[in-house]
């Protein structure tokens, strides 16, 4: 069996396009693909994400992915809702989630000032992980979201909207992104440069 070099998740909450557009850009071969064997057997693992927890859940039941992805040890980048459902649970939905990082998801309080879901451009800062080689601190990366990971042991990168909350969470392999890492322009790009050279 060839061992692709990373594996796109394929399930009901995909961006799927802007990520593939965004390793092209950077000449990394992939594949979009929901079978575990194939999942297991890649490189390294994106998990997509635009779309609603519950949904998205029970997609990845019907494939088996719900318990395959916890146990998996390869380098593995999630973004967006492909981050929140690594989280224990989601207060969207009242959804159940993977568990590989043992916090809830929150939803944003209503703030005066603040409009929800946050739509646009946001600074990330505090940054401590691999995935940040050669960000800058305080750059600006693109977010669209109603909900967050607070902050935690697993928090290497923060930002700030409504409150401080986690940008970036890691642990061991696990490496999650709030923003939309693959439609954040040069700045996303390095961080899939990143994770490409883990």
């Amino acid at each position: 069996m060839n061992r692709p070099e990373i594996s796109i998740i394929k399930y009901n909450a995909g961006n799927i396009m802007s990520v593939i557009i965004a390793l092209e850009r950077i000449g990394a071969t992939y594949e979009l693909t929901d079978d575990p064997e194939r999942i297991q057997n890649s490189n390294k693992i994106i998990f997509p994400g635009v779309g609603e927890a519950g949904s998205a859940m029970r997609s990845l039941k019907e494939t088996g992915l719900d318990e395959l992805i916890p146990t998996l040890k390869q380098p593995f980048l999630g973004t967006c809702v492909g981050m929140q459902l690594l989280c224990d649970s989601s207060e969207e939905s009242d959804t159940k989630c993977l568990g590989v990082f043992d916090i809830p998801i929150l939803k944003f309080p209503k703030t005066d000032g603040f409009k929800i879901p946050q739509t646009g451009w946001n600074n990330i800062y505090d940054l401590q992980t691999t995935i940040c080689e050669s960000v800058k601190e305080d750059s600006y990366v693109y977010y669209n979201h109603g909900y967050y990971a607070p902050l935690s042991k697993y928090t290497v990168a923060k930002t700030d909207y409504v409150l401080e909350y986690s940008a970036i969470l890691q642990k061991d392999n696990f490496f999650a992104c709030q923003f939309h890492s693959e439609i954040s322009g040069e700045v996303g790009q390095q961080i899939f440069k990143n994770f490409l050279a883990l």
